[in-house]
């Protein structure tokens, strides 16, 4: 059985911690079985490297930046390999230049476009554990370029895929995915089947556990996902196509701080300016989440939507070059805010869903900004300081600790 295990910067945060991974690893492996690792930066090496950049040059080149991120992974690599062979058990470190990793071109958020698996092959045969580095890949220019943030998923789930492999583990500081993020909500509950469709409204709506586009290509490959904690041997939560259970009415709660609202205003109140602004945003790269646009007046409109934070001044920066262009007045933003969704198949089935959720917002005295739906997400624009009690208040309204 050829089985692909992530770990995430907690996991292997210090020496007890890798020798822990070791382990877990190497029990596998002398089942018989053969074993890809992926691995993040250990603990919080990501922040500290980009702290150091900004304290150089708070605008730094993303070529630049990626160059110096991908060095966290290597050192993960390098010292979970000599923990193996420090326990007599063959393995080899392996970067993205190695595997040969190749990715779009775009820095700091780059695609995979495909894995040569030659090499990787090779040491398996070897009967070596190979370790990976997760978060990077090689661009048509031969240079590093980072996958964003959680990316080592994107990485392992990709490496299942081209490697076809029989598993993919995640394993995190948490030991599955829950009903929601149960730091905030003590009595939220593990869910131990999740659908792709489920998993993946989830992590785009800011569910730490999996990164969203590590779901979108097991989705697309049919790759099973099982979510594990590296720190017990619990039973975690397997992400699939079809599950066994009677699916439930919302299946979590999730919610995304690193979230800003932008409002064009005063826009000409004509046909093709919404596209016109969207376009222009597309074409950068920037993805656009909530979109409210308001009743023309005096030949005028606003237009508000929400970006991720990250991408916030990189957007002031087009609309105000092309505010002409665009008709607009003024624009205008808010970082205080924050999107809490509700993600569950059983929506589509059931009415009444989207007031249940209101309801227990209005209970709470929580204000609504903007509300955006799919088939089987509610997402609501709120004001920062309300998002815990937000998630609290709409996880017991559906009962989801039952």
């Amino acid at each position: 059985m050829l089985i692909v295990k992530k770990f995430g910067g907690s996991s292997v945060a210090n020496r007890e911690r890798i020798f822990n991974v070791a382990r877990r690893c190497i029990e596998d492996y002398k089942k018989g079985n053969d074993i890809v690792v992926v691995l993040s930066a250990m603990g919080d090496t990501t922040d500290e490297l980009l702290e150091l950049a900004r304290s150089i040059n708070p605008n730094a080149p993303k070529r630049e930046l990626d160059m110096l991120l991908t060095t966290g992974e290597q050192v993960s690599v390098s010292l979970m390999a000599m923990a193996m062979h420090e326990m007599d058990i063959p393995a080899i470190s392996l970067n993205a230049f190695q595997v040969r990793m190749h990715s779009t071109a775009r820095y700091g958020n780059a695609r995979f476009k495909r894995i040569d698996t030659d090499r990787i092959f090779h040491e398996l045969e070897e009967r070596k554990i190979v370790i990976v580095t997760g978060f990077q890949a090689v661009n048509k220019y031969d240079d590093y370029a980072t996958l964003g943030r959680g990316g080592s998923d994107t990485t392992a789930v990709a490496l299942a895929a081209a490697l076809h492999a029989d598993k993919c583990e995640i394993y995190t500081d948490v030991d599955g995915v829950y009903t929601a993020d149960p730091r905030i909500v003590k009595n939220a509950r593990k869910i131990d089947e999740i659908m792709y469709d489920e998993m993946l409204e989830l992590a785009t709506s800011g569910a730490k556990v999996l990164h969203n586009r590590s779901v979108e290509m097991a989705k697309k490959y049919g790759v099973e996902l099982v979510v594990r904690s590296s720190l017990t041997s619990e039973e975690g939560t397997v992400v699939k196509e079809v599950v066994k259970m009677e699916k439930m009415l919302i299946t979590g709660v999730a919610a995304d701080r690193n979230t800003a609202r932008i409002s064009a205003m005063g826009v000409a109140d004509k046909p093709g300016i919404a596209f016109k602004i969207f376009n222009t945003l597309a074409k950068r790269n920037i993805n656009v989440d909530i979109i409210l646009q308001s009743v023309g007046r005096d030949g005028t409109k606003d237009i508000s939507f929400t970006v991720s934070e990250d991408d916030l001044k990189e957007t002031l920066q087009i609309l105000e070059e092309k505010k002409e262009a665009l008709t607009i007045k003024e624009v205008t933003y808010n970082t205080n805010v924050s999107k809490v969704s509700i993600v569950g198949a059983g929506m589509l089935s059931n009415p009444g869903v989207a007031a249940k959720m209101f309801e227990s917002l209005f209970n709470s005295n929580i204000n609504i900004n903007m509300i955006s739906t799919s088939e089987i997400r509610i997402t609501v624009l709120i004001d920062e300081k309300d998002t815990d009690k937000a998630m609290v208040a709409i996880h017991d309204g559906f009962g989801l600790n039952d």
